[in-house]
């Protein structure tokens, strides 16, 4: 006799039927399933996360393709076919999510073949697959068993995280679907008298830069990166081949009175040719105006291009953020002086910023985009100021919640809720934030590169973090790719994937060409490996190319006399510290034993203090320090130092709490001289040797991810 169905399970199946009911119509969203349900929107989100992690967006999409899938394997349709059955817009679109969520394109899908997909899903740790769900149906299954099949479908698909295992570029490629084009806008020139209007010319480039940066098919250089050419000459090629985009927006305007008039053109870098340009005038009485030219720009744009637009991306650029064109002026000369004070960290601009903001909250107190970026200036100027204390980002929670109760369909705000709620240790609340503006933005690559982050420093996760990590390199902007990469790289590091990670440093340095980080990169691999004075090597002539690197004091603790050379680093990285004006969490003990080594102990005996108080600081308020365990590694430290052996092992027991600990960790541990005194102990041995196995561990179940997700043609 089978088991009743729990209260969750008849919750999910009942909102499957419903989203199986609605099939075919792609407008059906979150806002028709909570109509149709029964429930607030906010009380759907909110259950469907605590059953499964998903939001609504996600639900509604997995039923989706798994739907697809469903179809595919009975070979009735094409994939064309099948995604309009299911709610996709084009084919394209259905390609590439259905490509995200199993980690292979339609066209891999075999007729009947649930045995080979069994295979590769009972080896994802996030996916549920049945392969007696998706075996194909013939007549001898009565109704009944379907019913009984579908509510097996929806219990175990969603009960887990799906797993997206995909380079963007290559599966489109694969799929026959042109790769991504990159695109830069470059600085719109005010051809009017008055210089005052530059912001007014700034914003509307803004605009189209964000609308164009929604389009799937479109990876658009950022507006830091196009800066450079606001009033410096160059060819488009030349222009083209540094922001490695390989078309370029241009346009001139001109504001009199009321009125705008614009002259916007698109140029085919490499060739320096003219695909299209097109003039438009339009008298601005409301801000609906301003954004129904954004918009048709936009739409232009991407129709010369061949680039799909959404439902979701119609709705995104047709979305008017305040109706009033004053509170509009002034939010837009906020941002400017926002951009300013991020670069200068001058705080007459940061005051400007905040009075703008509140002067366009003041006259529309509605206006989500005015309290979202207000709480991102509030975070920039008081991050390090309220670190330990009590409401530490607090006002930029409050500020994003109020953003997203006028306009739930903000990503930023989302975003600033999980950078919040992950500074303050609310993981799942992190994590359930940065779905949300993934769902809203699948190309935010910097939530990809926090929800990498996420996972592999404090979750432990590396088949999901270094597929977060890859989505963000495939969505990232081209001038962020060194960075995403090098994050990326580390990653592949922490596991022991020595060469991936050697290959994404190589390709960031090809990228950017910065020598002394990809040196210091180099050197980091060397220390993980224990080659000690190589990696000492490596960190110098890092050093000599850009006094910004140098040597951890950590290259020092292995074998060979350098007490020197660590005294130096230290007193470096204490004037680092003091010029970036932020605080030295966990380096402080670092510091005091090169001071104590040196014979200063006095000295040492502040730094080991200064690391205790934080460390101590950052377990009471559960700051990241204390959530990835290195808040109870520096104590214990500390305390095995100054020979209170039952303390140091008080907090290397919760250290060994960790499930996975990363390949630097590990070298760090083995030779770390703030140990010796309890070095040859047989308990600090198996801690070290649990270490080792759990790394291995986890690297063998990544390894045997790829090589899963290689043979099913995901492009890892």
């Amino acid at each position: 006799m089978s088991e009743p169905f729990t209260k969750d399970q008849i919750f999910i199946r009942k909102l499957t039927e419903i989203i199986e009911a609605n099939l075919a119509n792609e407008k059906f969203g979150v806002d028709e399933l909570a109509e149709e349900s029964g429930i607030s929107l906010y009380k759907l989100s909110h259950k469907l996360y605590a059953i499964n992690k998903k939001t609504v967006n996600q639900f509604i999409r997995e039923v989706r393709l798994n739907k697809a899938l469903e179809m595919l394997l009975e070979g009735d349709y094409t994939a064309s076919e099948v995604a309009y059955k299911t709610g996709f817009s084009s084919p394209a679109y259905f390609t590439k999510r259905f490509h995200e969520h199993f980690g292979y394109p339609p066209g891999k899908v075999k007729v009947g073949d649930s045995d080979g997909m069994a295979q590769y899903y009972n080896n994802q740790p996030s996916v549920g697959y049945d392969p007696k769900i998706y075996k194909r149906k013939t007549n001898l299954f009565s109704y009944p068993v379907i019913i009984f099949l579908t509510v097996v479908i929806s219990v175990m698909v969603y009960l887990f995280y799906p797993v997206f295992t995909k380079d963007f570029s290559k599966a489109k490629s694969d799929t026959g679907i042109n790769p991504t084009k990159s695109i830069a806008v470059l600085p719109f020139k005010n051809l009017g008298d008055n210089p005052a209007d530059q912001y007014f010319i700034d914003g509307i480039m803004d605009e189209i830069f964000i609308n164009l940066s929604r389009i799937h098919d479109l990876r658009v250089v950022s507006r830091t990166s196009v800066e450079q050419f606001r009033n410096k000459s160059g060819s488009i090629p030349e222009i083209g081949k540094k922001l490695h985009a390989d078309y370029i927006v241009e346009a001139s305007g001109q504001k009199y009175g009321n009125t705008v008039r614009l002259r916007v053109q698109l140029i085919e870098a490499s060739k320096d040719k003219h695909l299209w340009a097109e003039s438009y005038e339009q008298a601005i009485t409301e801000t609906k105006d301003i954004f129904e030219i954004q918009s048709r720009i936009a739409r232009s744009i991407a129709s010369q291009l061949h680039a799909t637009i959404t439902i979701d991306d119609q709705e995104f650029m047709n979305k008017v953020p305040t109706a009033n064109l004053t509170a509009y002026d002034l939010y837009k000369k906020g941002n400017e002086f926002q951009k300013q004070y991020v670069e200068t960290r001058n705080l007459n601009t940061y005051a400007k910023a905040v009075t703008l903001y509140k002067a366009a909250l003041g006259i529309d107190s509605s206006f989500a985009r005015a309290y979202s970026d207000l709480a991102s200036v509030y975070l920039a100027r008081y991050y390090w100021e309220t670190y330990f204390k009590e409401d530490f980002l607090d006002s930029c929670l409050v500020l994003a919640s109020i953003a997203i109760s006028f306009d739930d369909r903000i990503e930023e705000a989302y975003h600033m809720m999980g950078r919040c709620y992950f500074e303050k240790g609310d993981i799942e609340k992190s994590l359930f934030n940065f779905n949300i503006a993934l769902e809203i933005n699948p190309d935010f690559s910097d939530a990809w590169a926090y929800q990498g982050y996420l996972f592999t420093s404090v979750k432990d996760d590396y088949i999901r973090g270094i597929d977060s990590y890859r989505k963000s390199v495939s969505t990232g902007p081209p001038e962020y790719l060194p960075t995403l990469l090098r994050g990326l790289g580390q990653a592949y590091l922490d596991v022991g994937f020595i060469e991936e990670a050697k290959n994404c440093y190589d390709q960031a340095y090809q990228m950017d060409g910065d020598v002394g980080l990809h040196l210091f990169n180099l050197s980091d691999i060397e220390y993980c490996l224990e080659n000690f004075e190589e990696a000492i090597r490596l960190g110098n002539e890092a050093e000599k190319a850009d006094s910004l690197y140098f040597p951890e004091t950590s290259y020092y603790y292995g074998p060979g006399e350098h007490t020197s050379e660590a005294f130096l680093q230290a007193q470096k990285l204490l004037r680092r510290f003091d010029r970036s004006g932020t605080k030295d969490l966990n380096q402080a003990h670092r510091i005091g034993y090169a001071f104590w080594k040196a014979g200063k102990y006095k000295e040492a005996d502040m730094f080991f203090k200064m690391q205790i108080k934080n460390s101590q600081e950052s377990i009471k308020l559960k700051r990241y320090m204390s959530i990835y365990k290195g808040a109870y590694y520096d104590l214990a430290a500390i305390y095995a130092f100054l020979g209170e052996k039952e303390m140091a092992y008080q907090y290397l027991d919760e250290f060994s709490k960790k499930r996975f600990y990363p390949l630097w960790w590990i070298t760090l541990s083995k030779h770390d001289p703030l140990f010796n005194s309890i070095r040859n102990d047989v308990k600090f041995q198996k801690i070290l040797q649990e270490m080792q196995l759990k790394n291995k561990a986890e690297s063998e179940r990544v390894k045997k991810w790829i090589e899963l997700n290689r043979e099913y043609g995901s492009g890892i």
